[in-house]
């Protein structure tokens, strides 16, 4: 009675315009899937050129070398016996879809373009191509002569359609269709498709992995079905990371899933499946009824079964077995993600290694974690035999092309390619200083440590020769723009150091090759614009630059039991600081004082600005509900209006912010995701007009309001809301850089 079949579905770690390196990926995946005796294969969104080839999708050639990248599968011997559900844009009549193309037996039996374009957040595909409107619609399209040579066919069917097999039916979604209201699936399982084929280039974000779980599940739980889910896995070329995890589920329940991060380039994920065990669940009288109604799909048919052996003759031990889903914590996810983002930035760039300023504070110390995270994955896979990063890491270690060097040892491995340095002032403690060395010495890195006094020195005092006025800090007497412009020099200054140190370590080391300098800014410093334009906003990558304070410092507690590196602790405990000022006996400078709010309260204003789409006015009523507690409406007013105003202030600096691993929703890098002025009418004379107004009327709910930041960051938000309204500025000390736009 049983009808089984072996399906497979795959993360591949595609490389966007990587013909050669895609193609061989792409055999390898169809390989493994016969090797386990599956009859279907589904590999990633767009896999044969890459998911990240932007405006390149524009381009003739891009659509050349696709064809020919599928002539040579479709002339490999590897695809016989199999059905491969494949990913590639194609031109038909002259417009650009993002398709699938099913191939048998060296045949195409169909091309199924996408019918629900992403065009939100990081997607853009709107800008290359053009969704397919005709539902339950194909027309006829005629093939290259170099596919027509290979497959005898003239044309082949291309449009909303569905495979039929000998035994049961095959339908496509693509990525984004899967997230609509109106799924496809619904339709096309109620016209009697009984297996879905999902191939998406979803990248990751934290705690999203549970949404998409979910939708799959849901896809063929009221429905019943078997749902294949194919990922893209890695860095193809820019700030995203694509985090795998292909899945099969059989009636709202997951039988196989892959990892979620990992350095494998072909990643397979299979099962046996009982085609019965559908039927069985589909045998419900009201779904019944609305399938006897539905629209038919055209099919196209194809003289294979995709169960080729009797029940009798396949033990499989998972056959009926469900699972339940793995997520890691959102600390876990700090630690995997970037670090495999950065193992791809790094070995795709050939680059040698990594360089970071290490301040002594938590965020170049989430930074360096990371990239000790990296030198462990890096370890474990060579380990488990994984030849592609063996060989890159001999690569990077300057081996020669014969050596046998295998990285067994974190530590010893970041000694090689992970190079860190203290740069000091004398505004500089001994505290971060010692962190600093001490986080290094733990990990591994190869460490440096400087003072750089008689470089501020020297363009300080070739300031003052060529004006004739020697700048001094606010303690010693300056302005408000002398004490700014000396913070900001040493920030610069660092950030020029840093790319020679980066450029002539490896020569010091007697090494061949060029390091990329890691930016350590997290997402809420970026949203503040708490940063200096042209320091940290200049490096090469930031791992931590989609990523909030709060899920760093959580991360950073994580990895010091998980990495055994309780230095970690003293970085908890620290205050976090610039150390742009001189220390005197009665101020030490802090970035929550500096910023006027915490970072707790930074992530809560990205989210209502981002994620709910808030202005300013919005956000001000909703955090009154939130906030009211402890806060009064004239208090929370205050609050919102600084942010705005400081966030509008510093936008310009989004333009020249690293490009960072996108982790949060509330993203502020215009780069991609967040596409808004860079000009603001930073006092929003009318926006903070009206919550003025509101907050005037609303009652004080907050028992007298308690306030949860310290005074000196209450004094610095009523000074600078006192000058936002034309008041006279208070004698409060206006310490933050961030807040002048330079």
């Amino acid at each position: 009675m049983g009808h089984l079949i072996t399906i497979a579905t795959y993360s591949l770690n595609q490389w966007a315009l990587d013909f050669q390196g895609n193609y061989e990926r792409i055999i390898k995946s169809i390989t493994i899937a016969k090797e386990r005796g599956a009859t279907l294969r589904v590999g990633p969104e767009l896999e044969i050129p890459g998911y990240g080839c932007y405006d390149h999708f524009l381009e003739g050639d891009t659509i050349l070398h696709s064809w020919e990248v599928l002539a040579k599968i479709l002339e490999s011997d590897e695809t016989d016996g199999i059905v491969c559900d494949i990913g590639m844009p194609v031109v038909h009549k002259n417009v650009i879809y993002n398709c699938r193309i099913i191939i048998h037996d060296r045949k195409i039996l169909l091309i199924r373009p996408k019918m629900w374009l992403a065009n939100d957040g990081n997607y853009r595909e709107l800008r290359y191509f053009t969704p397919w409107t005709k539902h339950h619609q194909w027309e006829d399209h005629y093939l290259p002569r170099m596919i027509q040579k290979i497959t005898e066919q003239v044309k082949v069917p291309f449009g909303d359609a569905v495979v039929s097999t000998q035994d049961t039916c095959i339908g496509v979604e693509l990525c984004e269709e899967l997230f609509t209201p109106a799924s496809p699936h619904i339709l096309m399982g109620l016209d009697g498709v009984e297996i879905f084929t999902n191939s998406s280039g979803s990248h990751h974000e934290l705690r999203k992995l549970y949404t998409r779980v979910e939708l799959i599940k849901e896809a063929t739980l009221k429905l019943g079905g078997i749902y294949l889910y194919a990922n893209q896995q890695g860095c193809d070329g820019d700030r995203l990371y694509y985090d795998g995890c292909a899945m099969i589920a059989v009636n709202g329940q997951l039988v196989a899933q892959g990892s979620q991060f990992s350095l494998q380039e072909v990643e397979v994920v299979s099962a046996t499946v009982d085609l019965e065990d559908v039927r069985a669940h589909r045998a419900r009288s009201s779904r019944s009824m609305q399938a006897a109604a539905a629209e038919r799909y055209h099919r196209v048919e194809v003289p294979f079964a995709l169960s080729n052996k009797h029940w009798s003759e396949v033990h499989d031990p998972s056959l009926r077995k469900h699972l339940e889903p793995r997520y890691h914590l959102p600390e876990e996810e700090i630690a995997l993600g970037p670090a495999c983002w950065l193992w791809d930035y790094l070995r795709r760039s050939r680059a040698v290694g990594y360089f970071i300023p290490l301040s002594g504070g938590i965020d170049s110390c989430a930074t360096a974690v990371i990239t000790y995270s990296m030198c462990r994955l890096v370890v474990e896979a060579a380990r488990n035999g994984n030849k592609q990063v063996i060989e890159d890491a001999r690569r990077m270690s300057g081996e020669p092309p014969d050596s046998k060097y295998l990285p067994t040892d974190p530590m010893e491995f970041c000694k090689r390619i992970f190079h860190t340095c203290y740069m000091g002032t004398e505004n500089s403690s001994i505290e971060t200083r010692s962190r600093a060395k001490e986080l290094s010495k733990a990990i591994g890195g190869y460490h440096v440590d400087l003072n750089m006094d008689t470089i501020v020195t020297s363009v300080r005092d070739l300031f003052g020769f060529v004006t004739g006025v020697k700048p001094r800090f606010r303690v010693q007497g300056g302005s408000d723009a002398e004490n700014l412009a000396l913070q900001n020099i040493q920030a610069r200054l660092r950030m020029v150091l840093a790319y020679l140190f980066a450029q002539l370590l490896p020569w010091v080391r007697g090494k061949y090759g060029g390091l990329l300098v890691l930016g350590s800014a997290n997402v809420d410093e970026s949203l503040r614009g708490y940063l200096t334009k042209y320091d940290c906003s200049s490096a090469d990558v930031n791992p931590i630059g989609g990523i909030s304070k709060t899920d760093l410092k959580k991360f950073i507690a994580y990895a010091r039991d998980k990495f055994d590196l309780p230095i970690l602790t003293k970085f908890l405990d620290a205050t976090p600081t610039a150390e742009l000022e001189p220390i005197t006996e009665t101020y030490v400078q802090s970035d929550e004082a500096d910023m006027g709010m915490t970072y707790d309260e930074l992530s809560i204003f990205g989210k209502l600005r981002k994620v709910e789409k808030c202005g300013p006015y919005s956000t001000f009523t909703k955090l009154v509900h939130d906030w009211g507690s402890f806060l009064s409406p004239t208090q929370i007013a205050e609050k919102v209006k600084l942010f705005f105003f400081e966030y509008a202030r510093n936008r310009h600096k989004m333009t020249t912010i690293t490009p960072a691993y996108h982790a949060e929703q509330y993203s502020p890098d215009d780069n991609r995701f967040d596409l808004r002025p860079f000009l603001y009418p930073s006092r929003f004379p009318w926006q903070f007009r009206k919550i003025d107004e509101v907050a005037a009327t609303l009652p004080d709910l907050s028992g007298g309001g308690k306030i949860v930041l310290s005074e000196a960051c209450i004094r610095l938000m009523k000074s600078r809301s006192a000058k936002l309204r034309g008041a006279a500025p208070s004698q409060s000390r206006r310490k933050n850089p961030s807040k002048f736009p330079y």
